[in-house]
C-alpha cells in the first residue's frame, strides 16, 4: 500500500501526478486537454491527475468526487476553474479557511488554512462518473494523505462515493460492522471510534444547485458547522477580517498568517 511508501503529501503528490492505473481516464483527459472547450481554447491544460491541495496540518478534510473536465483537469488544481469550486471555495472563506473566496488557476495565490481539499478520483471521468475499479485503483492516493494528514478531526464527503471513498480509505468501512457504519445523507454526522466526526453533504455540482436540491443556506450549514467542531477561526484570521486587511502572508508585521500550501 501507498501509506507505506510514502513519508509526505509532496511524495503522494508526486505519484498522484505521474500516474496511469486506469488507461480510460487518462485517454479522456488527454483528449479533453487536446480538444478543449472553446471559452478556454488559448488554455494549457494540465491533463494529467490532480493532487490534493491544502495545509498539511489541516483539522478539516474535504473529499470531493473526482476532477471536473474544463475545471481540475484543466487547471491542475481540484475545485478549481468550474463552478463547483465557486461554491467550495467561497464557502471556505466565509468560515476562514481559505484565503480567498474564488479559484481560478494552480498560480492564483490561493491559499488554505487548517483545510485539505482532494478527491475519491484524481482523473476526470467521462460524465463524471468513475468506475468502483477506477476508484479502488485511485483509493491508495487517498488512503496515503489519510495517513499524512495526522491532525484531522473533521471530515465532509462530498456526496455519496466521497463519503463512501473516505470511509473505505480510513479503514472503518471494514473495522465498522454494516449496521454501525455511517450511511450518507446530506447535513448528516457521525462521530467515529478515533473521535473523528464525519459529515455529509450534497456534491455542489451544477445539477445539485441549479434544482435547488443544494442551496446556499445548505451548504453554508454544512461549513458553518464544521468551522463551530473545530473551534473559531484562528485570531489572526479573525483579527484582518475586522480590520480590512489582506490575507496574504507578508503583511508587515505579522508572521506568515497563512500557511504556504499553493500548488505549483
Amino acid at each position: 500500500m501507498l501509506v507505506s511508501v510514502h513519508d509526505s503529501l509532496t511524495s503522494v503528490r508526486g505519484a498522484i501526478v505521474s500516474c496511469e492505473r486506469c488507461p480510460r481516464l487518462r485517454v479522456y483527459c488527454r483528449r479533453i486537454a487536446t480538444e478543449k472547450k472553446l471559452e478556454f481554447r488559448d488554455w494549457k491544460y494540465w491533463g494529467r491527475p490532480v493532487p490534493g491541495f491544502g495545509d498539511p496540518e489541516a483539522r478539516l478534510l474535504v473529499v470531493g468526487l473526482a476532477p471536473a473536465a474544463h475545471g481540475g483537469n484543466r487547471t491542475g488544481r481540484v475545485f478549481t476553474g468550474d463552478s463547483s469550486g465557486d461554491w467550495l471555495y467561497e464557502a471556505l472563506h466565509r468560515f476562514g479557511f481559505a484565503s480567498w473566496p474564488t479559484a481560478v488557476s494552480r498560480h492564483d495565490g490561493l491559499l488554505l488554512r487548517d483545510c485539505y481539499v482532494n478527491a475519491a478520483a484524481r482523473c476526470a471521468p467521462p460524465d463524471n462518473k468513475p468506475t468502483p475499479d477506477e476508484l479502488l485503483r485511485c483509493r491508495p492516493y487517498l488512503e496515503a494523505e489519510i495517513d499524512l494528514l495526522r491532525r484531522v478531526r473533521v471530515v465532509v464527503g462530498l456526496g455519496r462515493v466521497a463519503f463512501d471513498s473516505w470511509l473505505k480509505a480510513s479503514g472503518w468501512w471494514k473495522k465498522l460492522p454494516p449496521p454501525g457504519r455511517p450511511r450518507f445523507a446530506h447535513g448528516t454526522e457521525a462521530r467515529l471510534p478515533d473521535g473523528t466526526i464525519l459529515i455529509g453533504s450534497f456534491h455542489p455540482s451544477r445539477r445539485n444547485t441549479n434544482t435547488g436540491l443544494l442551496t446556499r443556506r445548505m451548504w453554508h450549514g454544512i461549513f458553518r458547522r464544521a468551522r463551530r467542531l473545530l473551534g473559531p477561526e484562528p485570531e489572526i484570521r479573525a483579527r484582518k477580517r475586522r480590520t480590512g486587511r489582506g490575507t496574504m502572508p507578508g503583511d508587515e508585521g505579522e508572521r506568515r498568517p497563512w500557511p504556504l500550501n499553493g500548488s505549483t
